[in-house]
């Protein structure tokens, strides 16, 4: 059996391996057909029945009420930033929005180029934004069309536990780095959107959770390619989508659902993020975590070690012990542990091992 490493990545990122070994087993041929599912048209039965099942399972394990729809889309959640705005901007305004990282500030300045929008509020400290805002910090308009935020930051590893209430003003959401890591109330937003590659499956596709309602109040003036209302009335096959990034969400929300569904992952991440966090803590200072202790991720752990020559000697030792991707982004440095779904417990354990280990010999 190949060997395989612990996978830090924070995105493309570690799947499931019952998944992988599942589209493995139907990679030449899937069903009998004789062909690979990549090979089947986007409009014939083998494909629509996952095309469908994929749906359902995101339906199912989010508990998502009858007044959203389930869409899927290319372009990741940078095209999002965009598309949001063009579908949902009024004449006078392009959305509130929360402002708490480097994907939060893209999307601002995306919608700034398609309208009007407007800082709810900013935390920026210099480079970084190393805290969450509480709700009487928000600056909300009560009449934007909707309110953005990003439920959890890659880089600064930040994550909102609680959400901000939007009141009557639709709440929309880029969960990209932490969709479906816990149960949540799909209800209380207008849209969540997220690209696959972080928690649900490969790069390539991204899911939008928006309500029916929106979808009928959106722009018409625009692209018929970038028009919501055009891609829920095709159920997402008005063109030809990534077919086979479906394919692998079908198989990973296969596994969860399988696994316990998102109470299960959800006992399942907050055990990872207890193992990293008291490694960092109980290090005396050696590790040492930038971020609030309050609004510290499940999903990204960032920490720093006393020098940055200890930090690059930290990840060399790591990738040796069969650890990649811990290297921090490049706009801030540090140590990044990416703890996503499929991450086993067993790999944040050796981490931590190799944490008090590496500490020992250097601090």
């Amino acid at each position: 059996m190949t060997k395989r490493v612990y996978n830090f990545n924070a995105g493309p990122s570690t799947m499931p391996l019952a998944a992988l070994e599942r589209a493995q087993a139907e990679l030449l041929d899937f069903q009998g057909t004789g062909m690979s599912i990549m090979e089947h048209s986007h409009r014939a039965k083998h494909y629509e029945a996952v095309h469908d099942e994929a749906i359902k399972l995101i339906i199912e394990l989010l508990a998502i009420p009858d007044t959203h729809q389930v869409l899927f889309m290319t372009g990741g959640a940078s095209a999002q930033f965009a598309i949001l705005p063009m579908n949902l901007r009024t004449d006078e305004s392009a959305g509130d929005y929360i402002i708490t990282g480097t994907w939060a500030e893209k999307a601002y300045q995306e919608a700034k180029i398609v309208g009007k929008p407007s800082v709810a509020w900013d935390g920026k400290k210099g480079e970084i934004w190393d805290s969450l805002p509480k709700q009487s910090d928000l600056k909300l308009s009560a009449n934007a069309p909707y309110v953005h935020f990003t439920t959890n930051n890659t880089i600064m590893g930040t994550q909102f536990f609680d959400f901000p209430d939007s009141g009557n003003v639709p709440l929309v959401a880029d969960m990209s780095s932490d969709i479906m890591w816990r149960p949540i109330d799909v209800s209380k937003f207008g849209m969540i959107y997220a690209g696959a590659q972080k928690n649900i499956g490969p790069a390539g596709v991204t899911v939008v959770i928006i309500r029916k309602d929106l979808i009928e109040k959106g722009r018409k003036d625009l692209a018929k390619a970038f028009r919501y209302s055009e891609v829920a009335k095709n159920n997402s096959l008005q063109n030809t989508i990534p077919t086979f990034p479906v394919y692998m969400i079908r198989n990973v929300l296969a596994v969860v659902k399988e696994e316990g569904g998102l109470a299960a992952t959800e006992k399942k991440n907050r055990k990872k993020g207890e193992i990293l966090y008291s490694a960092v803590d109980g290090s005396g200072g050696f590790y040492r975590c930038p971020v609030e202790k309050s609004a510290r991720s499940v999903m990204n752990a960032v920490f720093r070690l006393p020098s940055e020559e200890l930090e690059e000697k930290f990840v060399k030792a790591a990738s040796a012990a069969g650890m990649v991707g811990l290297k921090g982004h490049r706009s801030v440095g540090g140590i990044r542990a990416s703890m996503y779904n499929a991450l086993s417990i067993e790999a944040v354990e050796k981490l931590a091992e190799l944490m008090a280990k590496f500490q020992k010999e250097n601090g």
